[in-house]
């Protein structure tokens, strides 16, 4: 039986940050095809279900919104801004996933687009996704520079 709480709980996202081990690293981004930010660039990402861990859920989203698959992600950080989703009080859990190269995408599920962007001449980003990016390369450029 479920149980109901007294106070309200924030609802959890998950977004998978995909870059590419070039010499000059491009990023996986989708364009929203829904409200908020229709129309603005993003990360591949949404909401976690019942069922799953946060990092299932960012892999999870990746494959509906581009048609790609990975199969590990590090995890990048938690963000709990509280005006960071305007459709209501959201954590989001940020994974880093990286490839050799750019893989064939296409934009699916609520996502209008995916394209590959190179990190160092991105678009503006929905949400607090600039901040994710910021912290996904430096574990990015970490993790690289020990290979």
């Amino acid at each position: 039986m479920p149980y109901t709480y007294e106070y309200p709980r924030p609802a959890v996202t998950a977004d998978c940050i995909v870059i590419t081990r070039e010499e000059r690293p491009r990023v996986l981004l989708i364009q929203r095809g829904g409200e908020p930010f229709r129309g603005h660039w993003a990360l591949p990402g949404g909401f976690m279900d019942m069922d799953e861990t946060a990092q299932q859920c960012a892999m999870r989203e990746l494959t509906e919104e581009t048609g790609l698959t990975v199969t590990e992600t590090r995890q990048v950080g938690a963000y709990s801004r509280v005006d960071r989703d305007p459709r209501g009080r959201t954590v989001g859990i940020a994974y880093l996933a990286i490839i050799d190269s750019p893989m064939p995408v296409q934009g699916q599920d609520d996502a209008a687009r995916a394209e590959w962007w190179h990190v160092d001449n991105l678009p503006p980003l929905a949400f607090d996704h600039a901040d994710m990016m910021r912290d996904a390369m430096r574990l990015y450029v970490s993790i690289v520079s020990q290979e």
